[in-house]
């Protein structure tokens, strides 16, 4: 419970450092350092055997580094506009998607209701509202589900965690002129290029060994149901680190997305033991 706790904490707490230096870097550039921190930490756990791989094991891996990179600059730009709180829990609707459209029962679609009506609370028309930032929070969810879809293709194709180390990779040296450019464009000052890495640490290095210890110890349906917090921690951590105060209209939406996703989690029957 303290390593997922830590690991959604950490994830959220990374966001908002990163977020202060959007000043100076700008997400792209944010977003081009953490993925050189999550790529290091990666190749330096999986150190995974690139020459052996075949074209069917790559293509899955190129995809993978696209939509990794995709997701987390469409997440940073959410959150440089609409803030934390709301572009975390419209990223969240990817892996709730696509754990409701997997199934048959009733109750996920009262679930899959319950979240689409959150959703039109927080997109509802107002004279504030950045519907270019809510864009782009639905098209970093959009990119978290093809993620979880490509990451079993990789799963089965590619042994252990070479697969995902590899697309790390990829998708650095598809940041590595981005980082240029904004090295160039403008010198980066100290303290944003430490919190640009202090993100990449916090929100790439520490869940990945987090979750990495915890699944060897709960089981997926209790880590899954753990992790609905997160657009709530995101909330959280927006208001105390950026000041982004949410009203009672955009906690209610967020409550009803983490609600449909605690429910839907809750409610299924685990499998029974394996038979030998």
């Amino acid at each position: 419970m303290a390593a997922m706790a830590g690991s959604g904490l950490s994830n959220q707490t990374g966001a908002a450092v990163g977020a202060l230096a959007f000043p100076v870097l700008g997400p792209l550039g944010v977003v081009a350092v953490r993925q050189y921190v999550a790529a290091l930490v990666l190749l330096a756990v999986a150190r995974p055997r690139l020459r052996g791989f075949s074209w069917p094991q790559w293509w899955p891996v190129l995809l993978l580094g696209g939509v990794f990179g995709t997701m987390n600059l469409s997440l940073y730009s959410a959150v440089d506009r609409i803030g934390l709180g709301l572009a975390v829990t419209l990223e969240f609707l990817g892996p709730l998607t696509v754990a409701l459209a997997a199934s048959r029962r009733r109750l996920d679609a009262g679930c899959a209701v319950l979240a689409g009506a959150g959703v039109v609370v927080l997109m509802r028309p107002r004279a504030s509202a950045d519907y270019t930032g809510m864009a782009l929070g639905l098209a970093a969810a959009c990119c978290w589900a093809s993620y979880i879809l490509l990451n079993r293709v990789v799963g089965r194709r590619i042994p252990g965690a070479q697969g995902a180390a590899a697309a790390s990779a990829v998708s650095a040296l598809a940041f590595l002129p981005v980082g240029i450019a904004v090295v160039i464009g403008r010198a980066p000052t100290a303290g944003a290029v430490l919190c640009a890495v202090a993100a990449g640490v916090l929100s790439s290095a520490v869940p990945y060994l987090s979750d990495l210890l915890t699944l060897r110890r709960v089981p997926a349906q209790t880590f899954g149901l753990f992790m609905s917090v997160n657009p709530v921690l995101a909330a959280v951590v927006g208001r105390v680190i950026l000041d982004q105060a949410l009203g009672a209209v955009e906690w209610a939406g967020i409550g009803a997305v983490v609600t449909a996703n605690a429910v839907s989690l809750a409610t299924r029957h685990r499998p029974g033991p394996a038979r030998t």
